[in-house]
């Protein structure tokens, strides 16, 4: 279902749908940067350059260069030297959203968390129960 919502690069009003995160007017600036960045990396010359030069030599914002990366618009096989940023730690990588240490440190960090777990629940239903006996009932 489709419903209005500012423009979050101009800030006009338009019917946000799930194709376009922006307006028609932003839309079509966004695809003559592409374009602009398709052009340019698309030359013999130019595929082993970095997230930098490319920036530099199209005049394309970065994050918008990015955006088309994520987006899958830019394949990263084609382009050796490309790549984003991890979103955890910001490192530059090529394919998933986290970094190899970042996934790592995620998955120990998640590990020593079920241990934990279970050290609680050996404690509660395996630990040693004491009984006390009241002499009265003897």
């Amino acid at each position: 279902m489709s419903q209005l919502d500012n423009c979050p690069n101009c800030g006009q009003i338009y019917v946000k749908n799930a194709f376009r995160e922006v307006c028609e007017a932003c839309y079509k600036d966004e695809e003559a940067q592409y374009q602009t960045v398709y052009k340019y990396i698309r030359q013999r010359e130019n595929r082993t350059a970095r997230l930098d030069q490319v920036v530099e030599e199209t005049g394309v914002a970065e994050s918008l260069i990015l955006k088309f990366i994520r987006k899958g618009r830019i394949h990263l096989t084609q382009f050796p030297n490309l790549g984003y940023p991890c979103d955890r730690c910001g490192r530059m990588i090529r394919e998933d959203k986290l970094c190899i240490s970042c996934k790592k440190d995620i998955e120990g960090q998640l590990s020593q968390l079920d241990r934990e777990e279970e050290r609680r629940r050996e404690s509660l239903s395996g630990g040693r129960t004491y009984h006390a006996i009241d002499k009265k009932f003897l």
